[in-house]
């Protein structure tokens, strides 16, 4: 090849692709691979709260669902309380979704189809302190429901009673498995921040 076709050849040669800015990646890249057990986990913690929400459901649509007639309008689920009752199974079930965001792509970078702030890192410190507090809020809560049948409720037939403990027994893993989460998330991605760009 002579001088003059290597200097054709070279100019017609495609320019290599730039290496991405520091710090610069695809707004639904995930920082790191995350744990199977993680994965696992989060969508166990997204069940937890269905038994017991169907139960509230049922409850919020005038059946007593295991409680004895005068026991169900002693709860005051008749009137306001059915949307109280209703609210509740539904609030729960968005805040038992929300750990997913610990092991999906949207927990790490806010996607980029969200006004103002899309393409932005999601503060690894706040959504750790947050969910951190979340899970010691909720093993405070429902772990004594693990003694749920040692104690009398007689606003409930006794296979009412017996019914809704199992119902609400899931739900005490919830607090020790969002916190298993959220250490997970923070030691995959504790040290980043800032703005996506690209």
């Amino acid at each position: 090849m002579t001088h003059r076709q290597q200097v054709l050849a070279s100019s017609q040669a495609p320019a290599p692709a730039s290496a991405p800015a520091s710090g610069s990646v695809p707004a639904s890249a995930p920082a790191a691979e995350v744990p199977r057990w993680a994965v696992r986990a989060a969508r166990v913690v997204t069940l937890l709260a269905v038994p017991s929400g169907i139960w509230r459901l049922l409850l919020a649509a005038g059946l007593l669902a295991g409680y004895t007639q005068a026991g169900y309008v002693a709860a005051g689920i008749p009137g306001w309380g059915r949307v109280y009752t209703a609210g509740v199974s539904v609030g729960s079930e968005v805040l038992a979704l929300l750990a997913l965001g610990l092991v999906r792509p949207w927990g790490e970078v806010v996607p980029r189809r969200i006004p103002w702030c899309g393409g932005r890192r999601v503060p690894v410190r706040a959504v750790t302190v947050v969910a951190a507090s979340a899970a010691v809020l909720l093993t405070f809560v429902w772990t004594p429901f693990a003694l749920w049948w040692a104690f009398p409720h007689p606003g409930m037939t006794p296979l009412g009673h017996t019914v809704v403990g199992f119902l609400y027994l899931p739900l005490i893993a919830w607090g020790p498995l969002l916190g298993a989460l959220t250490l997970a998330y923070h030691r995959r991605l504790r040290g980043r921040g800032g703005r996506v760009r690209g």
